[in-house]
């Protein structure tokens, strides 16, 4: 590359940058090339790349925009930094999951659903949601025809509709009815006469139809029912409603039916109507569309089968939560009264669906099901205990109505190319582009469908190539991991085209195999290539070496980092000694290899017949005292193996938890385990009152040390009074946040540090209270690794303390917020929290991608720990991909040899260095290939 000054595309000047731990950084980055910046944990570069340059850019663009609507978006604290130079426009693809809400599907976010409404809304032929057969369209005759066939002395209530969900308070909607000559209008289901509207809710959806004629079904109204159903028709632009109560045998029927009519559609063999098909009539998050039963989740709440019914000999039904005291026997008789007719003795696989599900529902038989026995018993249990052994048996069920798909029925009636939106997403992203490469239309609609598959294909063929192609369309999005998250908006921003922009990536390696590292390079080059500058926060090597330029932070973490070590290309800065990043890249530096330990025979964790999502009936054994790894690519199967399956379970079989676990078939050992650990990626606090001091539990017995001093003690003052959480010693000026926050309307808002505590967070009675000369707000101000010497005295807090520091984190002020942590810190804090406890040497501890976010020279801090709690005699199973890892490793478990369908099979299992021989383990070629 050539020299910075030379570059043709100019650079992003950036000086006396002070964000966070950045000691007034100056930096030159080129622009319109692949940038990364790597350094330890803590070093400073996401407060460089995210708290800097895309809160300045983000600043520039909201300042661009009118006072009015700056409002309306939530801004980026100001950086700390005295001029940014030729910054572009800023777009961020982070881990950030943003709202965890089990709406968003992996269509949703890429917009492909989006595209999908429109196109079996515009180009899908519609069918009957009874009978299947095409819906054709009904002509004013034959909706009259359809009326006059009810029963006489029904009561018919005929009406036009007028505006269907849409918000607002609608008077010129009334006023044209009231003019028309209605006297009457149905609104939100509640007929008014036209002069007593109540006032409607402007921001409320509304739907209001005039109510055009109110007939009882006998004979002689032929005339009057053919006026009505003009003009309901003329009024409601081709489609109209009756709401209607059926007489039948002589008896008048209290329940009140809908039915809509429409001279568009109808079903030519049962007569059924629709209404006309709209994009949000294939919306799960739309009343016109979702599933009534679930509201568009396609799951709910309730007794599951799998784990009511998973074995006879072992379910509910045959007493396995007795004894439930006094009750128990009459509760276990009436179960098994339920299975009456069954062969109680006969495997359940052998049971045929229909039986399972009479005896499960009710259906076919004269009881009500076991599923709602339980249900009833469960609503009406009054004690607690048996409330908590029932709830064992609950989860999140499929919808029965939907089964899954989120919506109505007559959203699943459209049909393109012989399959409706529903099984559509139901298609990984790799099967829907071979899907849409072959689905043809007819000369009608073809010229509406094929822009719109083009748009698809365009958007698919970005998510295949950033590697996620085994991910179906209608996954939900707060199932997936950060990694593959950030993925998927990457292939949205590729696909937008855009150029000129700068693109910042979080460490987009997370969860992806080394194999996989080759294709998403060739992602951002792309990008890159479209002129765009690409920034990117990563420890990968692969990364490293493809980059055009590469920013070295460090030297170390926290207070001893916020410097720029080394920049230049990749061998510019391999050949720099002040550069620890430089000291890997040149293999001058360890990799955190030792000689395996050898398995146990006698002593192995072995679950028999996983079979959940793709898993293929996998037999994991894992020999107990060692650490295992368990690899490969994305997709393949290890989360739903490690975590939902095994780790689940043993939390219910150790803990008595009440999660769901995978199906499997046995798990034999567990009689060797004490206790089961899981540390995964989720936060340890979302407000800024939550810190590492708080997380681990170390801040009640620092308060308790200040409640014993003599100054306290005089003062009868307890506990409470050291906490920034209530009310007493905290400063109620700020809250105890140490902070105040001033709502600057159009502007961000400002955080200050609070006038009356200086950001000390207590009043200043409590900060009188001393212990070794500081104050509890000068304690919670320490480093960590200067915590451990000050409460040297004190076993429980120093053994905490010092397991932080034994993870890479003892630079991290005690205090700091949880929401100023990046991801590493937070997990590492995490895994701190469970190795500070005392360990019986028969603890297992399943630990998912635990070097998130970590430096090669962090890596080998944390191999060490795990290598130590192995060596205390407990059993480390890891979900990773990180090439020291997977060597320091005992015993590796790869699974694959793909992700998605092709995935899901043990592909090895035995001695890292074995697996270089496996010809189908992509783990083995790649380790074959680089090391």
């Amino acid at each position: 590359m050539p020299p910075i000054a030379d570059s043709p595309n100019g650079h992003i000047r950036i000086r006396g940058a002070r964000t966070h731990n950045l000691a007034n950084v100056d930096v030159d980055i080129p622009r319109n090339q692949l940038v990364v910046i790597t350094g330890v944990s803590g070093s400073g570069k996401s407060s460089l790349a995210f708290d800097t340059l895309l809160a300045e850019g983000q600043r520039q663009y909201i300042d661009s925009l009118s006072v009015y609507t700056r409002q309306f978006f939530d801004q980026m604290e100001r950086p700390d930094v005295e001029s940014i130079e030729g910054l572009q426009p800023a777009v961020a693809v982070d881990q950030n999951t943003g709202s965890h809400n089990a709406r968003s599907t992996v269509g949703t976010v890429t917009e492909v659903y989006d595209h999908l409404r429109v196109l079996f809304s515009r180009a899908g032929s519609l069918a009957c949601p009874d009978c299947d057969t095409v819906i054709e369209q009904q002509s004013p005759d034959e909706i009259e025809q359809a009326i006059a066939a009810m029963p006489n002395e029904s009561r018919v209530m005929i009406v036009s509709p007028l505006v269907r969900g849409r918000k607002g308070k609608h008077s010129d909607v009334l006023d044209s009815a009231r003019k028309a000559g209605f006297a009457r209008v149905r609104i939100d289901g509640t007929t008014y006469p036209i002069d007593e509207v109540p006032e409607l809710g402007a921001r409320k959806t509304h739907d209001i139809s005039a109510v055009v004629d109110r007939i009882v079904i006998r004979e002689g109204i032929e005339k009057r029912l053919t006026e009505s159903v003009r003009l309901a028709l003329k009024h409601g632009e081709g489609v109209m409603e009756i709401v209607y109560q059926i007489r039948e045998d002589g008896q008048k029927s209290d329940e009140w039916h809908e039915r809509v009519f429409s001279t568009q559609f109808a079903c030519p063999r049962c007569g059924a109507s629709v209404a006309e098909v709209e994009p949000r009539t294939f919306s799960f998050n739309s009343p016109y569309g979702a599933c009534p039963e679930c509201s568009g989740l396609g799951i709910s709440e309730g007794f599951d089968p799998e784990l009511v019914l998973p074995d006879l000999s072992k379910s509910i039904a045959g007493g396995a939560i007795a004894p439930w005291r006094g009750e128990a026997k009459t509760r276990a008789e009436k179960h098994r009264k339920l299975l009456a007719g069954f062969d109680t003795e006969t495997p359940l696989e052998s049971w045929t669906e229909k039986r399972l599900q009479e005896l499960l529902t009710g259906d076919g038989k004269k009881f009500r099901g076991l599923l709602l026995e339980l249900e009833i018993e469960y609503a009406g249990a009054k004690r607690e205990k048996l409330r908590e052994q029932l709830a064992t048996f609950r989860g999140e069920v499929t919808c029965a109505d939907c089964r899954g798909s989120r919506l109505g029925r007559a959203s699943r009636t459209s049909r393109v190319g012989g399959k409706t939106i529903d099984q559509v997403t139901a298609l990984t992203i790799s099967a829907a582009r071979e899907f849409f490469s072959t689905v043809e239309f007819d000369a009608e609609r073809a010229p509406i469908a094929q822009p719109l598959v083009r748009e698809i294909q365009h958007r698919l063929a970005y998510l295949a190539k950033a590697g996620v192609g085994y991910l179906a369309l209608d996954r939900r999005a707060d199932t997936l991991s950060g990694g593959e998250l950030q993925r998927v908006r990457l292939a949205t921003a590729i696909g937008s085209g855009l150029v000129g922009v700068m693109y910042l990536l979080d460490e987009p390696s997370i969860g992806l195999h080394p194999r996989d590292n080759g294709r998403l390079i060739e992602t951002l080059r792309e990008l890159q290539q479209q002129g765009n500058s690409v920034i990117v926060v990563e420890h990968e090597e692969a990364f490293m070496r493809a980059a055009d330029y590469l920013i070295d932070c460090g030297p170390g973490a926290g207070r001893n980092g916020g410097h720029v070590v080394a920049t230049g290309t990749p061998d510019e800065v391999a050949a720099s000694e002040q550069s620890l990043t430089g000291r890997y890249l040149s293999n001058h530096a360890g990799n955190g290899y030792r000689e395996p330990r050898k398995p146990r025979k006698t002593k192995r964790l072995v679950l028999e017949g996983a079979t959940l999502h793709n898993l293929q009936d996998v037999t994991l054994d894992i020999p107990l005292g060692l650490m295992t790894c368990v690899t490969g690519v994305s997709g393949s199967g290890k989360s739903s193996l490690v975590i939902e399956t095994l780790a689940r379970q043993l939390a219910r079989q150790l803990h008595n938890a009440i999660a769901k676990p995978g199906p499997f078939r046995s798990l034999r050992g567990t009689a060797a385990l004490d206790r089961a650990v899981l540390v995964d990626q989720s936060p340890i606090g979302r407000t800024p009152r939550s810190n590492a001091a708080t997380y681990t539990g170390i801040f009640d017995d620092i308060r308790k040390i200040f409640a014993g001093t003599k100054l306290a003690r005089q003062r009868g003052w307890k506990i409470g009074r050291f906490s920034f959480n209530v009310s007493g010693g905290r400063c109620e000026e700020c809250q105890g946040q140490g902070l105040k926050k001033i709502e600057m309307n159009f502007l961000p808002d400002l955080f200050i540090e609070c006038p009356t505590c200086h950001g000390a967070r207590f009043n200043r009675e409590t900060l009188r209270v001393t212990y070794r000369g500081k104050s509890i707000a000068d304690v919670l101000d320490l480093s960590i690794a200067d915590a451990v010497e000050f409460f040297e005295n004190f076993a429980n807090v120093r053994r905490l303390l010092q397991a932080l520091v034994d993870v890479g984190l003892g630079y991290l002020p005690l205090g700091q917020p949880s929401t100023t942590l990046s991801g590493g810190e937070a997990q590492r804090i995490k895994l701190a929290t469970e190795l500070g406890r005392p360990a019986s040497g028969h603890t297992l501890y399943i630990l998912d991608e635990p070097t998130t976010g970590l430096h090669p020279h962090n890596v080998e801090q944390l191999l060490s720990v795990l290598h130590q709690l192995v060596d205390a005699g407990n059993t480390v199973v890891v979900i990773e991909h990180q090439t020291s890892v997977m060597r320091s490793a005992d015993w590796l478990v790869d699974l694959g040899p793909e992700g998605g369908a092709d995935g899901g099979r043990l592909v090895f299992a035995g001695p890292p260095a074995d697996i270089a021989e496996c010809q189908e383990s992509h783990t083995g070629s790649w380790l074959r290939e680089h090391l």
